[in-house]
């Protein structure tokens, strides 16, 4: 969730204070892979795998930075769209679909119930969102 999240508020900063679609894809490119390659660093560093036991070190690294350059790029491809209004509104349907999808998985893979997990989820994501609309507007 965090890599993914975190992409937003500069993707739509850059949105809504540039209007520019090849701008807004260009960044939403380079926080989708920054996010990626730091979050990739982080799980791999985190633990041996004796820790935990959650397996190797380069193995989960690998698939948590793929993972959240996924997540980041999903939400970034609509700027490839020529027309600013448009790809912000297939954006803002892609970033809903994404925190329904991260609360799944949480609601999936960690136990807990699917309405506290979609409440988390799309608050956080919400705030974030917010924070980039309001940014990129000022």
């Amino acid at each position: 969730m965090d890599g993914s999240v975190s992409t937003l508020a500069p993707l739509f900063a850059t949105a809504f204070a540039t209007r520019d679609p090849r701008v807004t894809f260009l960044v939403g490119l380079a926080a989708a892979v920054g996010a990626g390659i730091s979050m990739g660093f982080s799980e791999g560093l985190s633990d041996d795998g004796s820790l935990t036991g959650r397996g190797s070190p380069l193995l989960r690294g690998a698939i948590t930075g793929f993972a959240t350059f996924v997540g980041g790029i999903l939400h970034t491809l609509p700027f490839l769209i020529p027309h600013v209004s448009l790809a912000l509104y297939v954006a803002f349907a892609i970033v809903g679909i994404e925190l329904l999808a991260i609360s799944f998985i949480r609601y999936r893979y960690f136990e807990m119930s699917f309405v506290m997990s979609a409440f988390q989820v799309i608050l956080g994501g919400s705030l974030v969102f917010a924070a980039g609309i309001l940014i990129g507007s000022a």
